[in-house]
């Protein structure tokens, strides 16, 4: 049915390239467990879906036919022909398996496990930051698809970006999302003052042992500031709470802790104060 319909949108829309639509149902409703149909993480999946990194902004020449005007299900989209700042909040749901490999709207085969998604009218390609504010946490993904199609939702995120975000097995969340233009100085780790140090210019790698990853950002700004609130919130909690980078990615964890079985009843304090879904990264 998908394939079927984005045929249809080619036809309509005069684009040179499949225009994905992904999802042809109704969004899912929030649901305790499972996944939505056939949907879910594949036969094999990664070993760590935590670890894979946010998509890194570039600059990159738009789709010379993913960016033209469209029409589906009867409504015109008229995407945006430049990168410019742009907001929004509202559901945003995911895409899987039932998809995996066929081709998206900039006729690149879809990667479930890839920090990507499909919106209706940002450009082909450009990247976002997509925050979940109900955790905090926060992904950047590279817009490389068309939809979703049906009133009320926003964006449509890869798999593995709605796992990262903490709702793929609820199926929706609401979402913040904002456009990213590659270059912007809030959107990247802040260079080093003069005279700085090299080794200053990203926060020091941690010890080793067991850490609760508390969040993961693009930018150092939005990391620190994250990091005070959740300091503020956790009290003696916070003691062992550190801002790390690498790459121009930032995660707060806390520890370390010689095992997960001494970090275990730190994650139920903060799951229980802060609704937040602590990881286990062991380094």
């Amino acid at each position: 049915m998908r394939l079927f319909l984005a045929f249809l949108v080619f036809l309509l829309s005069g684009c040179g390239s499949l225009t994905t639509v992904p999802a042809d149902e109704p969004p899912p409703a929030p649901r305790k467990g499972g996944y939505y149909k056939d949907d879910g993480p594949g036969a094999n999946p990664p070993a760590d879906l935590a670890s894979i990194p946010d998509a890194v902004p570039r600059g990159e020449p738009l789709h010379p036919f993913a960016n033209r005007p469209y029409e589906v299900f009867g409504r015109t989209y008229v995407p945006l022909a430049e990168l410019r700042p742009y907001r929004e909040t509202g559901i945003g749901s995911w895409y899987g398996r039932r998809f995996h490999g066929a081709p998206t709207s900039s006729g690149e085969p879809y990667d479930m496990y890839a920090l990507t998604a499909a919106h209706p009218t940002l450009p082909i390609p450009s990247y976002a930051r997509v925050t979940n504010p109900a955790n905090g946490r926060s992904v950047v993904v590279r817009i490389n698809d068309r939809g979703p199609f049906h009133a009320g939702r926003v964006i449509d995120l890869s798999y593995a970006a709605a796992y990262r975000l903490g709702f793929a097995q609820a199926g929706s969340a609401r979402l913040e999302v904002e456009s990213i233009v590659p270059g912007e100085a809030t959107l990247v780790a802040a260079p080093p003052p003069p005279g700085a140090r090299a080794e200053e210019a990203e926060p020091p790698q941690p010890a080793s042992g067991v850490y609760l990853q508390l969040g993961a950002f693009a930018g150092r700004e939005n990391a620190e500031s994250f990091r005070v609130r959740l300091a503020r919130e956790l009290g003696s909690l916070a003691d062992g709470l550190r801002l790390i980078g690498s790459g121009g990615v930032f995660r707060l964890h806390i520890g370390p802790y010689r095992s997960r079985e001494e970090a275990r009843p730190i994650a139920e304090r903060i799951r229980s104060q802060l609704s937040l879904e602590p990881l286990f990264v062991a380094r």
